[in-house]
């Protein structure tokens, strides 16, 4: 397999996408990040996803290609506009940059999905051969990923990633400070699964997937998915405080909106793909990697 230098990457200022910038640069590779405004630094490459454009000539050469970006499905309430924008930023971003990859013709391209595409699970694990669900996102997963092989002669991976666990960003970013003062709880029942990966686990299983030969979908999740009431508990435990307010369905539902079908929603997922390839996890059980996150 060719020895991989040379990478680009998409989303790179959001929480996955710098952390990922950041270790590939300790790791001596060439990063060049991908932005939509003129480029201000040498390793900036200008492309519009909304518009199909970007500077082909400027990623000459790359060897790989992460493509982590499009708006966040926390960020805002699920109005009829931004599940539009939530669909159409995957599936334009990903038909620009996989068009790219087919002319470029790097030796990888990594494409985000995530754990959404199972839709509800109830008690039952999944692995990355069962089907998909049938609800919003599990759809928009479904044609982000379909969009994904638009450049079927680069090896091209889907990462179907579960719930990034670090302090500074995502749900337990959002959690911390309410358990901190003794405010934290379970969400709905407690007994929906979550499936979850620390943002260390998950750089580490991106950077092994690249240097694998790999391909296809693959689950980024944690061999041990907890219920959200073990979540919980082991954060209150983590934190030295209490979880007793818990937040009931119909006051997630009125908050959220439509992304409380996410948080109270059940995704039992396993990481076959990475379990069957022998990857390591650093933090396999939630109780260590809460305890490694908040300490």
């Amino acid at each position: 397999m060719p020895k991989i230098t040379s990478i680009a990457v998409t989303g790179a200022s959001g929480l996955i996408g710098s952390a990922l910038v950041g270790q590939l640069r300790l790791d001596g590779y060439q990063v060049k990040k991908l932005v939509r405004r003129s480029p201000r630094t040498a390793d900036e490459v200008s492309w519009d996803p909304i518009k199909g454009e970007i500077d082909l000539a400027s990623l000459e050469g790359v060897d790989a290609v992460f493509h982590l970006a499009g708006a966040g499905v926390g960020d805002k309430r699920w109005s009829a506009a931004y599940r539009s924008k939530i669909l159409n930023s995957r599936l334009l971003g990903t038909t620009t940059i996989a068009a790219a990859c087919e002319k470029l013709q790097p030796e990888v391209f990594i494409s985000a999905s995530a754990i959404g595409y199972y839709g509800e699970t109830g008690n039952r694990s999944v692995t990355e051969t069962d089907r998909g669900g049938d609800d919003f996102l599990s759809i928009v997963c479904r044609e982000w990923e379909a969009v994904a092989d638009l450049a079927p002669s680069v090896r091209t991976i889907k990462l179907r990633t579960g719930l990034v666990l670090d302090p500074t960003g995502g749900a337990l970013g959002r959690m911390i400070p309410l358990f901190k003062f003794g405010l934290g709880g379970k969400l709905g029942s407690g007994k929906q699964w979550w499936s979850w990966i620390t943002l260390h686990d998950q750089i580490r299983a991106m950077l092994f997937l690249m240097n694998s030969n790999i391909e296809g979908a693959v689950n980024l999740t944690s061999p041990n998915p907890v219920t959200n009431q073990e979540f919980t508990a082991a954060l209150a435990r983590a934190m030295k405080r209490p979880a007793i307010f818990p937040a009931p369905a119909f006051a997630l539902r009125a908050v959220l909106g439509g992304f409380s079908t996410e948080v109270l929603g059940s995704k039992k997922v396993i990481p076959q793909v990475l379990m069957d390839n022998k990857f390591e996890f650093a933090y396999p059980h939630v109780s260590a990697a809460l305890t490694a996150l908040v300490d």
